[in-house]
Formats: structure tokens, sequence, C-alpha cells
């Protein structure tokens, strides 16, 4: 079998997170607006749509850090389509307040409006989707009672973290857990009537999308969150006090010229000696439930799966961390063994050692190109167009970065120089359709764009500044930002430079 991954499409993309679609219930859903962004990626004649991950978020509504790998959004959940299946009434939804801002997410109201109307339509379910619940149970099983039962507990334990419930509970003590299923069994039943509606809609709205030509890239990351059903379920291979089940070791970045601390996430770290030793039981359940659910995926955070930066729990900063060796050749071997026809972006950004790009470059994998990182002042980054290859993805900006105009704004003097000397810009010129046009004319096989690149928009859309909180994964659309004479635009650089997906 050959390791090297087939190439991708040499086309363009868009990045769009759900929770940016245009809604009138506060936040972005599976529902008719999101058909119409299909339609409009469609027009445009982009083949790859990009998401952001679709679990279920906690605090700092971060969809890297989930309550589960599996589970959905339930935020994502139509309002109108539960109204079409019969499950609520359009009254249902009158004098509610979603938010007074159609350019930002107010999680607070999302998390106290949205349970209690899903709780409505499941209890308005019961007896008409039985045998479908039934079948979505079976077909689920590795995931979806765990999911339930994490979510049914910590609900009825007023959301506290997992290691804080009763020992019985949180060392998942068989004859504890069916007691606890007995007692709450509507409560677990209705968390799967949740994922049940979410894995329906999300599955109609990607099949709509495959059937105009458009994949969706999805994105994984590396670690689970702390306080998620995967540690709970999965504490035996992370880097976890056996006893206590607190983190031991946490994943983060060393120190760097943008962080004199380093970065500190948190997350537990795997133990690969007992990932191995499980035959990468948990990886291989995590990596198949995400090509079901997405057409490639994005690794987040790729080289830590050849060395990942190890820092004890108890440090306040990530200054004194250690590289550890990951999963590496072993790891994918087994995962390309197992998925022959499967797809993966390496997300290779920052400071990366040569034993990375040969794991990457050994199975085929693409890795990322963002020109804001381009500018520096030795004239020899590697993310200067000149450099690229055929095999990767260049993108005008991230979900982590500035936008297009937002970083063309924030430029110094001496560095707008740099940017309009490289592009041949002139005075008179749209510097950002000159940028975009540049990408499109690379040579790499994929140019990608968040959807703010297109709209012209600053950082007032950003989506996320890394290491805030409470400022994030909140930017909207609006139904008029689409315009046919937009997708029109796209479409026409796009034919003009081999992009075309028509």
């Amino acid at each position: 079998m050959s390791k090297t991954q087939e190439r991708l499409q040499r086309s363009n993309g868009v990045i769009m997170p759900i929770f940016s679609i245009p809604s009138p219930y506060g936040i972005g859903t599976f529902g008719k607006a999101a058909y119409d962004v299909v339609d409009f990626i469609s027009d445009a004649s982009l083949k790859y749509w990009q998401i952001l991950p679709l679990g279920q978020t906690s605090y700092g509504d971060s969809p890297y850090q989930s309550f589960s790998s599996f589970a959905g959004n339930p935020y994502f959940v139509d309002l109108d389509m539960l109204i079409e299946d019969g499950f609520l009434k359009e009254d249902d939804l009158d004098n509610l307040n979603f938010g007074d801002n159609d350019r930002y997410v107010d999680y607070a109201i999302q998390y106290n409006l949205r349970y209690r109307i899903l709780k409505k339509a499941y209890e308005n379910s019961k007896g008409k989707l039985d045998n479908k619940i039934k079948e979505f149970r079976k077909k689920e099983a590795y995931w979806i009672e765990d999911y339930a039962m994490f979510m049914a507990i910590k609900h009825d334990n007023l959301d506290i973290s997992w290691v804080e419930w009763d020992d019985k509970l949180r060392d998942r003590d068989t004859k504890a857990l069916d007691e606890f299923r007995k007692k709450h069994k509507d409560d677990i039943d209705f968390y799967v009537f949740i994922q049940y509606e979410f894995f329906i809609q999300w599955g109609k709205l990607k099949d709509y999308a495959n059937r105009r030509n458009i994949d969706i890239i999805g994105d994984l990351p590396i670690y689970v969150a702390f306080d998620s059903c995967d540690a709970w379920v999965n504490s035996e291979i992370l880097a976890m006090d056996e006893v206590t089940k607190k983190a031991l070791i946490v994943g983060g970045a060393p120190p760097d010229a943008y962080s004199e601390d380093g970065q500190l996430w948190g997350n537990p770290v795997y133990n690969w000696d007992k990932v191995k030793e499980t035959s990468y039981d948990f990886w291989e359940k995590r990596i198949g439930m995400a090509l079901r659910t997405y057409d490639l995926l994005r690794l987040d955070h790729f080289r830590g799966f050849e060395k990942y930066y190890a820092i004890p729990a108890t440090d306040e900063n990530a200054k004194f961390g250690s590289w550890e060796i990951g999963g590496g050749y072993e790891f994918f071997d087994h995962i390309m063994k197992k998925y022959p026809d499967r797809q993966f972006i390496a997300e290779d950004l920052g400071y990366i050692t040569k034993e990375v790009d040969d794991l990457k470059d050994y199975y085929g994998f693409p890795g990322m190109n963002v020109i804001q990182f381009a500018f520096n002042e030795n004239f020899d980054s590697n993310y200067l167009p000149h450099n690229y290859e055929r095999n990767s993805v260049v993108y005008a900006s991230t979900h982590d970065s500035s936008t297009l105009k937002g970083w063309l704004d924030n430029l110094d003097e001496e560095e707008l120089s740099f940017v309009t000397r490289y592009f041949g810009l002139e005075e008179d010129d749209n510097y950002l359709w000159e940028i975009i046009r540049a990408l499109m004319a690379s040579v790499s096989d994929v140019a990608m764009y968040q959807i703010q690149d297109f709209f012209e928009m600053g950082d007032e859309s950003k989506i996320n500044s890394p290491s805030t909180l409470g400022i994030n994964w909140k930017w909207r659309s609006k139904e008029e930002d689409f315009t046919d004479e937009l997708a029109e635009k796209i479409k026409e650089m796009s034919r003009l430079y081999g992009r075309y997906n028509g």
C-alpha cells in the first residue's frame, strides 16, 4: 500500500464557521441560510468549505475545547427544521430574545435559551422517533451512551468538572453508573435526541454541499479537553493521576518572539506508550468519526505528532516544558492502513523541524502557508509565494489571524513597503484583491480565504485572538454580505488561474 495520499485538486476554498452563518436565532445553524451559503460557495466556483470543529463548546466557547470529540454542538441544530418536523410550534419561539447584535453571538443567551427550547422539542418528539433513535444509538454505541451519561451527570452536578464528581461516578464505577442511568433515564435520552437531530441535519447539509461538488474540510484538534467525556472515559491513555484523575502533564508551546512565557493550553497530553498498547483504539474511532463527518481533515498542531511540548500541570507558565516523542510513523502507519482513502492537511505553522517536515512529506500531507507570516525583515521566509511547493495549501488568513484587510490595515510603513514591492502594487490598486489574485496565481494546489477576506472586512470580524478569553468565536455574517456580483468576481478569478470548480 502506498503511504502517500492523493494530491488535492487545484482549487480555491473558504473558511467559514457554522456559527457565522446568518440566522434570526443568534447563531448560525444547519438551516436554510446554510444551504444559501453552500449555493454562494458553489456559484463562486470554490471547491472547499473549511469549518471549525463542530463539537459542543464549553467554558470560553472555543470549538477547540469540546465536551466530546464525537458529539456535535447543540446550538447548530436548526429550530425552523424542528418546527417543520412537528417538534416545535412557531409560537414556541415568540417573544424570545436571541440577542440584539446581528454581528456577534451572545453565548450566555444561547446557553440559557437553547436547551430549554430543545427540551420542549424532545418532549414533543416522544413516541415519534423511537425506532430511529434506537437505530442511531446502536450505530453510535461506541460513544453516544458515554457522552449522554457524561452530560446528564454534569448537568445534575451544576456543570462542575467531572474530577469533582462523587468518587464512584468520577471513577466510572459500574454500579454507580447503572443507578444513575435508571434514575436519570429521561435526561440521558434528551442528550441522545439532540445528537440524533444534530447528525440528521448536518448529514443533509453535507450531502447538499457534496452534490454541488463542494468538499468539507474539518479541523481535528490534537488534544482533547480536560473537562470532557473523552478524558473521563479514556484517562488511562492520558498523562493523568490514576487516583485523583488530575492532569500531570499538559500541552502547550514554548516561549518565542510572540510570548516570553510560552503558551499553556491546559489539555492533558497523551501517554503514547499507552495509546499504542490499546492499538490506537481511541484515535482510530476519533478519526473514523471525523472522516464520516467531513470529507478531509486538517490536523491541528501537526508537529505534536512528531514531538510534543510537555509542561508540568502545576506550572504557572510554559517556560519549563520539555519536548517528548509523539506517535510518529507508527501511529500514522496504523491510521493510513485503517483508512486508506483518507486525506489530511498538516497544520505545520510556526517553528517546524526537519523531522516534522520529513513526517509530513513521507505521507504526502500538504502543509500550510500563511501569507501574513511571510514578510520578515530578512526577506527569506518560506511563506513567500516564490518558495511554495505544489503540494501545499496557501491561506490569506486563518481563524487565529487577522483578516486579510485587518492585516493590511495594521502593517507599519516598512512592512507595507515590503508587501507593495513584492506584489508590485501601485498606489491606486486594491491591495486586498491583488493579494487574493496573487495567491490564486501561486503554485499551491489549494488557496484558502476566510469569507471575511472576500467581504473586505477588517479585524472587527476576527474569529479568534489566541490567549484571550471572552471576545472570540462570535463574528456573524449577514445575508446581504453574499452577493451575486461577489460570487461572479471570485468565479472569474478562479477560472483565470486554473482553480475553476465547474
